[in-house]
């Protein structure tokens, strides 16, 4: 019995070795073949020869004068070569390193060849031999292959895939959704893909399956969802409101409307008995620690403790700091563990910890060693969430009994992204800087404009101002024109001092030595700090007013976003210099944009439109799915329309036994994953 998960090696002409070639594609079953599609299609309309521009990519039909000839050159390099007879012209065909080839150029018969047109030397570069049949087509579907696989090859196995286990492709959307959105059906739409009748039908098609993906991502995270409140209750934290509120009035500042804002939608996820799964976003200096507080001291209120756990010693001091003085006139008390606690202070906190005499812990991983138990954890909080794994995360809440989450972030996450990386989360957004911030200004120069910026910032300094230089490197690299993190420190040793003391911090350091590093910096017995980015989050030095950051169009725009929050945190005016020549129009892009705005929401966008999801966050970091047809930047309106479907679908009781779904049910089942939806 057929089935698309038989193995490719049942189509004829796949051994065990070809079979290990499109492995490497990600092809090993029938259905991963026959849903293997093309990225685009090329123009292969047949013109007169007076109508072809240089290096137009073309179709000439001819007939094929005398008998091809294939010439080896070089190393391994080949060419076959023959005469076309136009209706009123010979041309020359050349097809490089594809010798197979020749036994398919006949003397006397007609072909059709798709290539580029060699205007000079009257030439077309043979890309592909077209059958006769397919001459008339509009355009020609063009897949992702490698050195093992050839595009003619994957065209002929799609072809025989096809005509042996098409009719198994199967329908699984209900059908309300196919009329309401007129949408291909399924078994239409991918042959539709590899074998267009038109553009409107591979367009149709396209249109189709992407609304397919998006619609099957978004009813995973929609599990997601529905086991986190659903299927486990979380706790309800009824906080005292009258101290609460006490103590918000009683902060040295007035809290941004924004602020206001995102407390209340956390502080009501806390009231409910349903599990609270939140992301609170909030560009550098938005104010995400006082809103951390605030929800912590909520929680102590109602006879829970909080947890505060963030990805560095540094960044956990800094939130300590802050949190001793948001609760300087309070009995909250706060304590700090992480990999540094000595020994006998550790098991002091441990035991007070679990007795319940202390209401919140601040620390790094240590969090979340086995031997850490709390009295009644109600509250995890996680800073820069994107640096820990999932299971460090799922650790540190199974230490108390299904507590509220919230994830906070300082890399401003586009509504594009923040809806497919963290779907199942609810998502709060600071957008709003506190008053009396002023902006950071950013100007772009060139390496040679360098000693200019120098005698600058040697006037900074002098003000009793501090200032880093931020590196791509640490040493020197043979395949990189980049100044390194060495070189550097040592070229401005020299340049400043004795007068200023230049430090050097970089990830190839201990955790003592960075720790010791960020101390002598944040103390002012150093002046100018040379770093690679490990400075990127978290370092908070108000008297920090300059930055300058070499090679600047190796990073990008939202790690330039992160590098300069550095800078601008305290009462004076702040700059950030980015040094930088670039090679092409994108890294002078990025540098223009850089200095024309310091919203972060409006860089990371721009990030994302130029870089696209998996290199601004990292796939395997960030979580991002890589999606097969669709794009999450011009495809987006369909995953809003797939997301609101999908919502509105759980939103039913059991939606999995109405009849209409039993389709769908049926194919999501395939994946055993997801068994445990209906159980």
């Amino acid at each position: 019995m057929k089935r698309l998960t038989d193995s490719v090696t049942v189509l004829a002409g796949v051994g065990p070795k070809r079979a290990e070639s499109l492995a490497t594609l990600g092809i090993e079953t029938i259905e991963d073949l026959v849903t293997y599609y093309p990225f685009r299609y090329d123009d292969i309309q047949e013109k007169a020869l007076d109508e072809i521009l240089d290096q137009e990519k073309v179709v000439l039909k001819g007939v094929v004068i005398g008998e091809p000839i294939v010439s080896y050159y070089g190393y391994r390099k080949n060419r076959l070569s023959f005469k076309l007879m136009l209706e009123h012209a010979v041309v020359s065909v050349s097809f490089f390193n594809q010798p197979y080839l020749k036994s398919k150029v006949i003397a006397n018969e007609e072909m059709a060849i798709y290539g580029k047109w060699d205007a000079k030397r009257k030439t077309l570069m043979g890309m592909k031999i077209i059958a006769s049949k397919e001459a008339g087509q509009d355009f020609s579907p063009i897949y992702h292959v490698n050195k093992s696989v050839r595009q003619n090859t994957l065209v002929d196995l799609i072809k025989v895939a096809f005509e042996e286990y098409g009719d198994l492709i199967e329908e699984w959307l209900p059908a309300g959704l196919i009329n309401k959105y007129q949408l291909m059906l399924r078994p239409e739409a991918a042959r539709q893909m590899h074998f267009p009748d038109s553009i409107q039908q591979s367009q149709g098609a396209r249109r189709r399956l992407i609304f397919e993906e998006f619609f099957e991502f978004q009813m995973r995270l929609q599990q997601l969802r529905h086991q986190e409140r659903e299927l486990g209750d979380g706790q309800e934290i009824l906080y005292d409101v009258k101290q609460l509120k006490a103590f918000t009035d009683s902060l040295p500042f007035e809290l941004t409307d924004a602020q206001k804002r995102v407390t209340n939608e956390i502080c009501r996820d806390m009231r409910s008995h349903k599990h609270m799964l939140r992301l609170l976003q909030g560009d550098v200096g938005s104010g995400k620690t006082v809103v951390a507080a605030i929800v912590l001291y909520a929680a102590v209120t109602a006879g829970f403790q909080g947890a505060l756990m963030v990805p560095t010693e540094i960044l956990a001091e800094q939130h300590l700091e802050s949190l001793f003085g948001l609760f300087a006139k309070t009995d909250v008390t706060v304590k700090l563990l992480t990999g540094s606690t000595k020994a006998k202070e550790r098991r002091e906190i441990l035991a007070d910890l679990a007795a319940g005499k202390v209401d919140i812990i601040v620390g790094t991983h240590a969090l979340i060693q086995k031997d850490v138990d709390f009295h009644n954890l109600g509250l995890v909080i996680t800073d820069e969430q994107h640096r820990f794994g999932v299971n460090q995360r799922k650790v540190l809440r199974e230490k108390g009994s299904n507590p509220d989450v919230l994830f906070m972030t300082a890399t401003p996450i586009p509504r594009t992204l923040a809806i497919t990386a963290y779907g199942e989360m609810d998502v709060s957004v600071i957008d709003e800087l506190p008053a009396g911030r002023i902006p950071i200004e950013t100007r772009w120069i060139k390496p040679a404009q360098l000693d200019v910026v120098l005698e600058w910032l040697q006037k900074e300094l002098a003000k009793g101002h501090q200032a880093y230089v931020i590196c791509p490197l640490i040493e020197e690299s043979e395949t990189l024109d980049v100044k390194n993190a060495t070189e550097i420190y040592e070229k401005l040793a020299r340049y400043y001092g004795p007068t200023y003391n230049v430090g050097l911090l970089h990830g190839k350091l201990s955790a003592a030595e960075k720790d010791e590093m960020m101390t002598e910096f944040k103390e002012n017995r150093c002046q100018l700090l040379v770093s690679t980015t490990v400075i990127e989050v978290g370092v908070n030095v108000p008297n920090a007013t300059a930055m300058l950051i070499m090679d600047a169009e190796r990073f990008g725009l939202a790690q330039l976003h992160q590098l300069r929050g550095r800078v601008g945190r305290g009462a004076h005016a702040s700059h950030c210099i980015l040094v930088s020549e670039p090679k092409n129009d994108m890294g002078k892009q990025r540098m223009k944009i850089m200095t024309e705005t310091n919203d972060g929401f409006v860089l990371s966008q721009k990030d994302l439109e130029m870089r696209g999801p998996g290199e601004v966050f990292g796939s395997r970091q960030s979580g991002l799915p890589q999606f097969l047809i669709g794009d999450l930047i011009s495809d987006f309106p369909i995953m809003e329309v797939a997301r609101q479907e999908v919502a509105s679908l759980w939103e039913l009781d059991k939606w999995w036994e109405l009849p209409e779904n039993q389709e769908m049910k049926d194919y999501l089942l395939g994946d055993q994953q997801t068994n445990a939806w209906f159980d």
